[in-house]
């Protein structure tokens, strides 16, 4: 399970090394094989190992293509799909499509969220995190039955 948020450099290529504490559990259980997608409600993305990844995958062709619903999400988060590799130094090339969409620039975030990891352009994870924190403060936000018994 993936957790923390690092603060990254993306090169003049767009490459970014994932840090070291998860190389290892990225190389023995998903022979470093990643897919990186778009998210679908923030300008971030979704890096899953791939053994989670085929998770996704079974759960969205589960669903029924004649729902318009199904087949936007099916198209969105297929539809930019990309498989990464990680290189000998530990680096992914993120692909100039998604980089944009996210709005990635030199400095980013891999935030790690249990069995997927958020990229985010650095100074749009921090707007975010100040917004998350100041909707919690306030208490206006949408009802979640999830979390009603929810402790920490």
């Amino acid at each position: 399970m993936f957790k923390g948020a690092s603060s990254l450099s993306l090169d003049d290529k767009g490459r970014f090394a994932v840090p070291t504490k998860y190389r290892q559990q990225l190389m023995s259980e998903d022979h470093g094989e990643l897919i990186c997608t778009i998210a679908i409600n923030e300008p971030c993305l979704w890096l899953y190992p791939l053994s989670e990844w085929h998770e996704i995958e079974a759960r969205l062709q589960k669903l029924s293509n004649m729902n318009p619903r199904a087949r936007r999400l099916q198209r969105m988060l297929l539809g930019h799909a990309t498989e990464y590799q990680l290189d000998k130094n530990g680096r992914i090339l993120l692909a100039p499509s998604l980089r944009t969409h996210a709005g990635l620039n030199k400095k980013i975030m891999l935030v790690g969220l249990l069995n997927k990891f958020e990229i985010w352009d650095e100074d749009r994870w921090h707007q975010q995190m100040q917004l998350d924190t100041e909707l919690e403060r306030s208490g206006e936000f949408e009802a979640s039955p999830e979390l009603d018994n929810f402790s920490l």
